[in-house]
């Protein structure tokens, strides 16, 4: 079988030994300039920085797989964008990991960003894939292909793969439909879906959250945990737990249902650790996994310490029938009922801290 995973990176000894021993699996990896004076990815960063020799010492061990830069923050400081010295940091950065092999494209949210680099260093942009990031939301072939036409005129690369809206997830028929006419229309292109953030079902906070995430690297004043918990998606998960199953995720067991439509899956969750990514790596390499679903999920990932859905007790046909849903919850109440069969809240424990402390 060809490679068919999307994975995040961390230059870590132990994850990329890992990554080393599931290469053939890898078909492409995205990581952050976490050296980077500015905060260029779509996270609020809390590690500390990590020297940019030490990224690319990992990076040339994993030959194989493309790999791409995130540069996917909702929006930038218009004088970084604006200024003349503004972009030098991140074009050197750029230009250095082209020279030394490693880095194919960029993954992006802001077309502000791209036009601009672009104008700045237009060399580094013809020898660079702009790919539009899952945060686009591109869900038809029409928003795609004006897509691809905008990143044409800038002079970067055509996406050599293009990731779909998460929302097409719950709507195989729409997937099949639109992965139908990408073949036909565009026959080079790879395609990619998302398969465990965990977000809400058609989430309204998104493109808000995005913003503030965007906001909190600029100012460096991080409130999106504080509003999350108290007005958005954490409130209401605590309030009715059962709405985690409309969420738009990809079951390992399940994506050789998607892999029938599309040629990768991409799988998230860098800010949690190289023990999460390995866990959920190999969950979604063996098809199978008999724990707590969410100890996959990415943005549910503060939900899997209070409660347990056993990922063993959903049916085969799972992916099937919610992609069937009609999204009238009022009148159905599926979800509620087999949420009260497969999860149970766990007893409250204190993490031992101690080793951390000393």
């Amino acid at each position: 079988m060809k490679p068919y995973l999307n994975i995040p990176f961390l230059p870590e000894k132990r994850y990329i030994e890992f990554l080393t021993s599931c290469i053939g699996d890898l078909d492409s990896i995205h990581f952050s300039l976490s050296h980077n004076q500015r905060n260029l990815d779509n996270r609020v960063r809390i590690e500390p920085a990590i020297a940019r020799q030490m990224n690319l010492n990992c990076l040339k061990q994993l030959s194989g797989p493309k790999k791409y830069v995130l540069l996917n923050s909702r929006f930038y400081p218009p004088e970084m964008l604006h200024d003349a010295d503004g972009l030098v940091p991140l074009i050197r950065d750029l230009e250095y990991y082209l020279e030394q092999g490693v880095l194919d494209g960029l993954i992006y949210c802001d077309h502000y960003l791209i036009q601009a680099l672009a104008d700045k260093a237009p060399d580094i942009a013809a020898q660079l894939e702009a790919v539009p990031g899952v945060n686009m939301m591109l869900d038809s072939l029409n928003k795609i292909e004006f897509q691809f036409n905008y990143i044409g005129a800038t002079g970067f690369k055509t996406p050599a793969k293009i990731i779909l809206d998460r929302s097409l997830n719950r709507n195989l028929d729409g997937l099949a439909s639109l992965c139908l006419e990408l073949r036909q229309q565009l026959p080079d292109i790879r395609i990619e879906v998302l398969a465990n953030e965990g977000c809400l079902a058609y989430c309204p906070y998104k493109l808000s959250h995005d913003s503030y995430i965007a906001l909190a690297n600029m100012t460096g004043h991080d409130h999106t945990q504080a509003l999350n918990c108290s007005f958005g998606c954490i409130r209401l998960l605590s309030e009715q737990p059962y709405r985690l199953l409309q969420s738009p995720f990809i079951r390992p067991e399940d994506i050789d249902l998607y892999l029938f439509h599309v040629d990768t899956i991409k799988l998230c969750g860098r800010t949690l650790g190289s023990t999460f990514l390995s866990n959920t790596i190999t969950a979604y390499r063996n098809r199978k996994y008999d724990g707590n679903l969410l100890d996959l999920m990415d943005s549910m990932a503060w939900l899997a310490e209070r409660m347990y859905v056993d990922n063993s007790l959903l049916s085969f046909d799972f992916a099937n029938i919610l992609s069937q849903c009609d999204n009238r919850c009022e009148l159905c109440g599926f979800c509620e009922e087999l949420f009260v069969t497969i999860a149970r809240e766990l007893p409250l424990s204190i993490k031992d801290l101690r080793a951390a402390a000393d």
